[in-house]
């Protein structure tokens, strides 16, 4: 099920959250880290209501989720940024609200804009224990907006997913290689060849971003239960031509 709180944030700001509860967990999942799904870009529509298949998916494989509008979008008060700049608190009174209240390590998940945003926090709570990117925005136009939340994941120490279709119209493979040479370990990145950042987003891929979501998570935090070897640490993108499943 899904549980709804209110959490609060810095300058009186009040966040609708929503915790989503693992439908059928196990004693594996139970033990690992609560997912914080942070959305896209509020200026252009980004809210919670777009990572609920995400979180869906999630619950589905065992893993809790939360979800949230960052301020000025959906039922949360304020005005958002166009740099995500104040948003940084939002994500972070997430995480503390989560840590604090349900009892658990955490791994931030950011989508679009989102993801940088999120990126952002990742360094700032011991309890934050991983971090993944999906779409980051590291092209050039989207720098003049988010390039002051790049160092922040960059300099992290903290295992990192990066999860990227080739035909991303905001960051070009090879971008993302450059920027992954400069990064901290551990670190990988995983292309869904052929694929959009628009389409990336879209719910026809919710499902392979939780399933690459929740392998990452289990490969990190619970070895023994993941459906892959463990990869090394890498700057070389793996890429994935796996069509989406589609529902229906």
């Amino acid at each position: 099920g899904v549980q709804r709180v209110v959490v609060p944030s810095t300058n009186g700001i009040s966040l609708a959250t929503q915790v989503w509860k693992p439908r059928m967990p196990s004693a594996t999942t139970s033990a690992l880290p609560t997912i914080i799904i942070v959305h896209q870009w509020s200026i252009m529509g980004g809210q919670a209501t777009l990572m609920k298949g995400i979180a869906q998916e999630l619950s589905d494989k065992g893993f809790q989720a939360v979800t949230f509008d960052m301020r000025g979008v959906g039922r949360s008060n304020g005005r958002a940024t166009i740099t995500g700049t104040d948003e940084i608190e939002d994500v972070k009174a997430v995480c503390k609200w989560t840590h604090e209240n349900l009892n658990s390590d955490l791994v931030v998940l950011g989508s679009s804009a989102g993801a940088p945003i999120a990126g952002s926090a990742v360094e700032e709570f011991d309890f934050v224990k991983a971090y993944v990117g999906i779409g980051y925005v590291f092209g050039f136009f989207a720098s003049i907006l988010f390039s002051h939340h790049y160092d922040r994941i960059i300099g992290s120490s903290k295992p990192k997913l990066f999860i990227m279709g080739t035909k991303d119209e905001f960051t070009s493979p090879s971008q993302l290689k450059k920027v992954l040479k400069r990064m901290q370990p551990p670190k990988e990145a995983h292309l869904i060849e052929g694929v959009s950042h628009f389409a990336l987003e879209g719910p026809d891929y919710d499902g392979m971003m939780a399933s690459l979501t929740a392998d990452f998570v289990l490969r990190h935090f619970a070895p023994s239960a993941a459906a892959e070897e463990p990869r090394r640490d890498s700057e070389e993108p793996r890429r994935d031509a796996e069509e989406p499943r589609r529902d229906g």
